[in-house]
């Protein structure tokens, strides 16, 4: 079997809004289109792409980065090579940049990463990684 991977599909309160967000972390606008009666689009970017569909209508989503019970979908993640510079250009380049972890220290299996968490415009979590130290074997 020969499966590859498509896409991440994100449903949006604000599609325009979730668009200048993902722009901000580096995606391009793609193919818009309309799928029932609501607005959808394509952004690529980052080695990957993402699908926004804005949602009528739109209810509270379960806060699935501070809620402990939650089961589900959890983040999306990028490595970035300087998280307090990332951080700093996404603060300028968006009107309000919601932080849900400040960095800290992390280790993952042999290596050491300094991570962040922000949040898109309808609270889904995004994790930032700065790798701070290299696999030994990589």
């Amino acid at each position: 079997m020969n499966i590859q991977y498509q896409h991440t599909a994100i449903r949006t309160a604000d599609i325009w809004r979730a668009i200048e967000f993902y722009q901000a972390l580096g995606f391009e606008l793609g193919t818009r289109f309309t799928t029932g009666a609501t607005l959808g689009c394509w952004l690529e970017g980052n080695g990957t792409q993402l699908e926004l569909i804005q949602i009528p209508e739109p209810q509270p989503a379960p806060d699935c980065f501070f809620d402990q019970h939650y089961v589900g979908y959890y983040h999306l993640s990028f490595r970035v090579a300087d998280l307090a510079l990332s951080l700093q250009q996404l603060t300028t380049s968006l009107s309000k940049l919601r932080v849900l972890l400040k960095p800290t220290t992390q280790q993952i299996g042999d290596r050491d990463y300094l991570v962040a968490f922000i949040a898109d415009p309808d609270g889904l979590p995004i994790e930032l990684m700065q790798m701070i130290s290299p696999d030994a074997t990589a």
